[in-house]
């Protein structure tokens, strides 16, 4: 008979190919974000012959505090990861605390949404400055969002901010412009966000929004630099020219107490801190506060499409978020419909765990 209670017997450490539809090109900070790289796995089996698994990011803890104890040493169902030295399983652990107990990991979170969960396309950068000996043009990025439309995508973010590193500010500002009016003129229904990666300041980036006040965009994420002033003063221009756009914060190296009072009072609308590197537990200490405030969620999940699912389970678990970040793309053993969406959905069931099958033995590839 399984156990409640099992130990870990094994901690494997392995890598899967995860690629994306085509190069994805740069932000505003950053060059090309390439293929796709390639997704770091833990796989834990239990005594009894049960696994879970999850993504990890950067170096791995220590295997050996982890083989041979039992899964309630490392693990509650009621908070998440009981050390911090596991948060690099925060992923995993819950994972096999669902194939346990028999139940998806939103069901652990609490049920509190819809297992139905909206999730937009993160996928349209910079494409149409590349290659820099023949740029593109804007019609790239419409032909990428057809493209994504076709993957299941009914709603699209931005990368804007060209002017803060690859073209002057005169030129950079005017490409945002001509990009954001051009996805709206192709998908006149879609829910259009946009993110600066800190690529402006704060007038500047009221100029972008009066250039496209008619376009009602969704959100509008990280401007500029994080300053409470300048996130009030932004928040009531919005107020008063596009009240339904909502601020997004808290990807990039957040100080998340120093964010928590801007938004309570406000200024930020909807926290985005990573579903791996801020991690799911703390993620389940933080929404009921969030709700309390009337602030919402919506964990980053940028790189890897796994991250989208854990993102979709956390949503549905917890409640609180209205719309989750989507990366298209495949991962070497993993069906690729557990990982697209349908009509912008990406439908949840009730498989254990975060309801994905361990990848098979050709596709795991050793590491350490």
């Amino acid at each position: 008979m399984a156990s409640a209670d099992p130990r870990i017997r094994s901690v494997r450490l392995a890598s899967l190919e995860t690629r994306y539809p085509r190069t994805v090109g740069r932000n505003a900070r950053l060059g090309s974000h390439g293929a796709g790289p390639d997704s770091d796995v833990a796989v834990l089996v239990t005594d009894d012959g049960r696994t879970g698994w999850g993504l990890f990011e950067g170096p791995p803890g220590d295997v050996a505090r982890v083989e041979g104890r039992l899964l309630s040493e490392l693990i509650d169902p009621a908070t998440g990861i009981l050390d911090d030295a596991e948060h690099w399983l925060d992923i995993a652990l819950h994972d096999l605390l669902g194939v346990v107990l028999g139940e998806p990991v939103h069901a652990l979170l609490g049920g509190r949404g819809v297992r139905d969960v909206a999730v937009y396309d993160g996928a349209i950068y910079f494409d149409d400055l590349d290659p820099d000996d023949a740029p593109r043009g804007v019609g790239v990025l419409v032909e990428e969002c057809c493209a994504d439309a076709a993957l299941g995508f009914r709603d699209f973010k931005l990368k804007i901010g060209r002017g803060n590193k690859w073209l002057s500010r005169e030129a950079g500002d005017a490409r945002d412009i001509e990009v954001t009016r051009a996805i709206r003129d192709a998908f006149p229904d879609a829910r259009i966000l946009v993110d600066a990666n800190d690529g402006y300041d704060r007038d500047g980036f009221v100029r972008y929004l009066e250039a496209v006040a008619d376009v009602g965009l969704y959100w509008v994420e990280e401007p500029f630099l994080d300053d409470a002033e300048d996130l009030k003063a932004l928040r009531a221009w919005l107020d008063a020219h596009s009240p339904e756009t909502r601020i997004a914060e808290g990807e990039t190296s957040p100080d998340v107490a120093a964010l928590l009072p801007v938004a309570a009072a406000g200024a930020i609308d909807v926290l985005l801190m990573d579903v791996m590197s801020y991690g799911l537990t703390a993620w389940r200490t933080l929404m009921p506060r969030l709700t309390a405030d009337g602030v919402h969620g919506s964990p980053h999940a940028w790189g890897r499409p796994l991250k989208t699912r854990y993102a979709a389970h956390l949503a549905a678990g917890l409640g609180n978020v209205e719309v989750v970040e989507g990366v298209p793309g495949t991962v070497a053993g993993v069906d690729p419909a557990l990982l697209a969406p349908v009509d912008g959905v990406l439908r949840l069931g009730d498989a254990p765990g975060f309801g994905i099958p361990v990848p098979d033995e050709v596709h795991l590839r050793p590491i350490g």
